[in-house]
């Protein structure tokens, strides 16, 4: 028997960055989790994209287990969404849902949230391990037989992992986490599991009152409050999914009145930091045993690759040394545990994204500089941190 692939054609949600993290749109039949902290935006862009879905492919359910539909009516108001295809009810029976579902042929299910809904063939209370594992199988049924796509809203811990049995991620598709900071403006979207496109991808976005914005330039984004020539800040080019962003690296180094100086870091790896400042005591010969060091990358981005190495120690030398890295000045390298500066991958790509941000000095590997070119840039290689401090500071 031959089999059809049309369930794997993609439905654009109309949210870019949403699209993005998806793998290229909503596909048919699909299972998307998304998590994160209460109050982040998990049930805004949800309900903005079950509006661009209702106008696109026709009508939507909307099925909230934690707000009446008046409540739902008041949100939908503030931000726009008045969509008549669109239909919300307020249900925690998962059989009145699948009910709701055949009555109005619904083109696309959201269900905010997973742990509110009960089964009521089990006994157990709505959100334990049963239900939930109950709940989702109900779920999956629905969208691998109908060949609607179904979100739902996931709960998180306080560790910050989805709530419920692990099993939950297992059972479907995709899970996207939302980050950042509740009381900031921008909020990033991860895929940390999609059966459907890649993991590296990642959508920001600026809560504003009208809800959730896509932000189209997250490198102009992300730099437009950097201070110029300001102490202890130097910006890195790192590679998220298929494209580049620009992001600031700050490093605070100060005096310690503990018998162990402090270590912090935001947006890095605690470990890689350590091996940094080691590498930066041991090679370069700075003084920092006896200062406390603060790393942070601004905009709540996290870095996980090691290209942003050379902008770490670039930031430290800077705050230690109280001197200011050209604002034009993109620093790209690994750094080894002999001082030496080691190539990244995809410089090309990196360099023109910081071209096309008027960034003028590139301070990078020899080995990543060979054959590679940007206009308007101004390549300076090194093969030591040594040397590259030297090279930011010489102005």
């Amino acid at each position: 028997m031959e089999i059809a692939t049309d369930g794997a054609r993609r439905t654009s949600s109309g949210i870019g960055e949403f699209d993005r993290v998806l793998g290229g749109g909503v596909v048919a039949g699909s299972l998307v989790l998304v998590g994160g902290d209460p109050g982040i935006g998990k049930s805004t862009i949800l309900i903005q994209a079950a509006n661009h879905l209702s106008l696109s492919a026709g009508k939507v359910l909307y099925v909230s287990g934690e707000e009446s539909a008046e409540q739902i009516k008041l949100r939908s108001n503030r931000i726009g969404i008045a969509s008549s295809d669109l239909m919300v009810v307020s249900e925690t029976d998962i059989t009145a849902v699948e009910a709701h579902l055949s009555n109005i042929d619904a083109k696309c299910v959201f269900i905010d949230s997973i742990q509110t809904m009960y089964d009521p063939d089990l006994n157990s209370a709505a959100g334990t391990v049963s239900q939930v594992r109950s709940c989702t199988s109900a779920l999956v049924r629905i969208a691998k037989t109908s060949g609607v796509p179904v979100f739902i809203v996931g709960h998180v811990t306080k560790e910050g992992s989805l709530a419920g049995p692990r099993v939950l991620e297992h059972m479907v598709d995709t899970v996207l986490y939302f980050e950042g900071d509740t009381h900031g403006a921008y909020r990033i979207l991860r895929a940390v599991k999609n059966r459907f496109g890649s993991t590296d991808e990642l959508g920001i976005f600026e809560m504003r009152e009208e809800g959730l914005v896509e932000v189209t330039n997250p490198s102009e984004a992300l730099l437009k409050e950097r201070p110029a020539h300001g102490i202890g800040s130097v910006v890195t080019a790192t590679i998220e999914g298929s494209r580049p962003l620009l992001v600031e690296v700050q490093a605070l180094v100060a005096p310690t009145y503990f018998p162990s100086p402090r270590r912090t870091c935001t947006g890095v790896d605690y470990n890689r930091m350590l091996m940094i400042l080691a590498v930066l005591e041991k090679r370069v010969g700075l003084g920092l045993g006896n200062k406390d060091v603060y790393v942070n990358v601004a905009g709540g981005i996290k870095i996980v690759e090691p290209a942003a190495d050379l902008a770490i120690a670039l930031a430290v030398t800077s705050s230690l040394m109280d001197r200011g890295v050209d604002s034009d000045v993109i620093a790209l390298g690994e750094i080894g545990l002999s001082g030496e500066v080691r190539s990244v991958s995809q410089t090309q790509k990196r360099l023109r994204e910081a071209a096309r941000l008027g960034f003028g000095r590139a301070i990078m590997s020899t080995k990543s500089s060979s054959g590679v070119s940007a206009d308007g840039i101004c390549i300076a290689c090194t093969t030591s941190v040594r040397t590259a401090i030297d090279m930011a500071f010489s102005r």
